[in-house]
């Protein structure tokens, strides 16, 4: 079995081979994903609306993000597990943000914690504490109400320089890998060029250092409208939902189950059955 990825490696493939990083919220979904070989399993906080049918990812706490966390960890054999830290676990004070993050290493079973935002001074105290610590700016989830919704960031030159500085910070700070959400292709390869740990993209354009997509948008699981940088590589909705109509159908007409799919009665003990409860 090859041996499971570390944060080192991960920052010393810059240049070297692209990166690629998948969400993923339990024990099947990480494991297929490992199995598939991505480098890096995300615990997305994404999975409020991708697995919990919330309306963002605001609500999510740290003790389920810990719960999945777990889970999903069962299932990571060889990729880099990596969880998010969810709203409010870090933004109240440095000291909180070490203690979010212990926990989800702790009881998650964590690798390495991921945050959103110019956070220099959390990122670099996390990593004090032994714990790796992946960067997220550009459209940050956590931030929406302050962004207006979830709209591309970096659109004009003194907000993509503005991203462009806080990549620099982040890396300062001690982060090993940074992902770039939702800003033009221009502001993604710009900001690569000025950071010398990897990034990985998701809706920044092809020249990051690795791109990341959300287990159940990849697979056609999601039925909600999609953000124009998913690719849909299966349309596994209509796959379940047929295979569960052909179940219902079968049940009701009393196809299921048929005799090979029964365990086998022992000799006589129907007829044994039958009269011993006649005689009740």
């Amino acid at each position: 079995m090859e041996a499971t990825r570390t944060a080192t490696e991960i920052t010393a493939a810059k240049g070297s081979r692209r990166l690629v990083m998948v969400t993923a919220t339990d024990e099947p979904s990480a494991r297929l994903a490992d199995r598939a070989g991505v480098d890096i399993i995300l615990v997305g906080d994404s999975l409020a609306m991708a697995a919990l049918g919330r309306a963002n990812t605001l609500t999510i706490t740290l003790d389920e993000m810990i719960h999945h966390t777990r889970a999903a960890a069962a299932g990571a054999r060889r990729a880099l597990l990596v969880a998010d830290m969810p709203f409010g676990s870090y933004q109240t004070s440095v000291a909180d943000a070490v203690r979010s993050a212990c926990r989800l290493v702790a009881e998650g079973s964590a690798q390495g914690v991921k945050l959103e935002g110019p956070r220099s001074l959390e990122i670099a105290a996390i990593t004090a504490a032994g714990i790796p610590v992946m960067g997220h700016i550009g459209l940050t989830p956590q931030s929406l109400h302050r962004l207006g919704g979830y709209k591309v960031q970096g659109r004009v030159l003194e907000h993509a320089l503005a991203l462009v500085e806080q990549a620099r910070a982040i890396e300062q700070a001690g982060a090993f890998v940074l992902v770039l959400e939702a800003v033009p292709p221009a502001v993604g390869a710009a900001i690569t060029r000025a950071v010398t740990i990897p990034t990985v993209g998701i809706g920044a354009g092809p020249s990051c250092d690795g791109q990341v997509l959300v287990f159940s948008d990849l697979m056609g699981l999601s039925e909600l409208p999609l953000p124009r940088f998913v690719r849909r590589y299966a349309d596994l909705a209509d796959t379940v939902r047929a295979a569960l109509e052909r179940f219902a159908s079968d049940v009701r007409e009393g196809r299921y189950p048929a005799d090979v799919e029964c365990y086998p009665d022992p000799s006589g003990l129907a007829e044994e059955l039958a009269a011993h409860l006649e005689n009740d």
